[in-house]
């Protein structure tokens, strides 16, 4: 049996996950879950999958928690408080594979030492690359970790390299990524409309589950623009061999273009399961509890090229790679500032680009040479973009 530790256990990512684990008991002990502050949810999974550890970042509803276990009849599974509890937990002797489901950059940390302690890394939470960037794929290079892709788009590509690729490798038959994205739930609503787009509109994606944050930045895209990033440090590929398509069906998760005119897809349902089983099994396959896709029920595929107009925030991202250094971390922190924002009501949906464009102006391109300095940018540029925010609303 290998043993998991799933960081963001109470995330859409994480049940995903337990849901798949559970299918195969036999295969996996789970040795770690963990949360911010939603303990409820935890709790019922420790009910019913008996992990060694329970992490709670949140140390005031970790005390709550504690005290809820000892009057369960789970008393023995060991509470842990505090941000550096996830990094234990995921680099534990115990522990061969680790689900990165933290969203934002609170999970860079914690990937990070998996990467370095040789793990298994399961990786969904697209921001800690896109911060760490070469550091990142440095530290699995030096300890010999393996890098499973998690995103549908990143996981489809993955599937669709040659036999035997291993993330970070340059493909030097493939000469293109075809990034899809759904277009989110505002692909065509009038542009002078979008001012009054409001947070539930926001997060209520025509396909996938997913939590708010992330649907959120699916409807400005700035989810593609990440992910394009991501695919350049995954797949060792320029910006310019990254083009990202709207299909509206999201059927097909990714292509890649092959040289001799070959393009490979890999499809199935919208559903998260997939690339979740798919990384859990690799290099073999089991099943994921998703419905079979049903090629004659989806009838038709289309496909159209994102406006930059509608969506700046796919642009901005194209010029953060561009510029490279600090700059993907710069506009990684600009962007969660902004979404929160938005979410709590106190910016509107397209003042979420002009906070990013606004704050990356602040910048000078530098290079990202050590964690420290990506961790010192990330804080300023939160300070900086909560400044434009108060000048906006001013």
């Amino acid at each position: 049996m290998k043993g998991i530790c799933i960081l963001g256990a109470t995330g859409s990512i994480g049940v995903s996950t337990l849901d798949v684990v559970g299918r195969h008991p036999h295969l996996y002990k789970v040795i770690a879950l963990t949360a911010n502050t939603n303990i409820d949810a935890l709790y019922e999974q420790c009910l019913e999958h008996h992990p060694d550890y329970a992490v709670v970042v949140d140390e005031n509803k970790a005390r709550i928690f504690k005290d809820k276990l000892q009057n369960s009849s789970i008393p023995d599974i060991q509470v842990l408080a505090g941000p550096q509890a996830l990094e234990y937990v995921a680099t534990l002797d115990t522990v061969d594979s680790v689900m990165a489901a933290i969203v934002g950059a609170a999970g860079l940390l914690p990937s990070l030492a998996a990467a370095k302690a040789g793990k298994i890394i399961l990786l969904a939470n697209k921001e800690a690359l896109v911060m760490s960037g070469a550091i990142f794929m440095q530290a699995v290079t030096e300890s010999g970790a393996q890098l499973l892709p998690i995103d549908s788009e990143h996981n489809a590509i993955f599937q669709c390299m040659p036999v035997g690729y291993i993330a970070g490798m340059q493909a030097k038959q493939a000469r293109r990524i075809l990034l899809t994205a759904s277009g989110g739930p505002f692909r065509e609503m009038p542009l002078d409309q979008m001012a009054s787009v409001t947070p539930d509109q926001a997060v209520a994606h025509p396909n996938w589950d997913m939590g708010r944050k992330i649907s959120v930045d699916s409807a400005t895209m700035m989810n593609k623009g990440l992910e394009m990033i991501e695919a350049c440090l995954l797949f060792n590929m320029q910006p310019d061999q990254i083009q990202v398509v709207i299909h509206l069906q999201s059927v097909i998760h990714s292509m890649v273009d092959y040289v001799d005119g070959t393009v490979l897809a890999q499809m199935g349902n919208p559903d998260m399961r997939i690339p979740i089983a798919h990384s859990l099994a690799w290099p073999e396959r089991f099943d994921s509890g998703a419905e079979p896709l049903d090629i004659f029920a989806v009838r038709r595929m289309d496909f159209e090229e994102p406006s930059l107009e509608r969506f700046p925030c796919l642009r901005l991202a194209y010029e953060a790679i561009a510029a490279g250094g600090i700059m993907p971390t710069v506009l990684n922190a600009a962007n969660e500032i902004a979404v929160e924002a938005f979410l709590n009501e106190n910016v509107r949906f397209t003042d979420i680009p002009i906070i990013i464009e606004r704050c990356m102006k602040k910048f000078v391109v530098t290079e990202a040479g050590s964690l420290e300095i990506i961790l010192e940018t990330d804080q300023q540029a939160r300070l900086v973009s909560r400044q434009i925010i108060e000048d906006l609303n001013n």
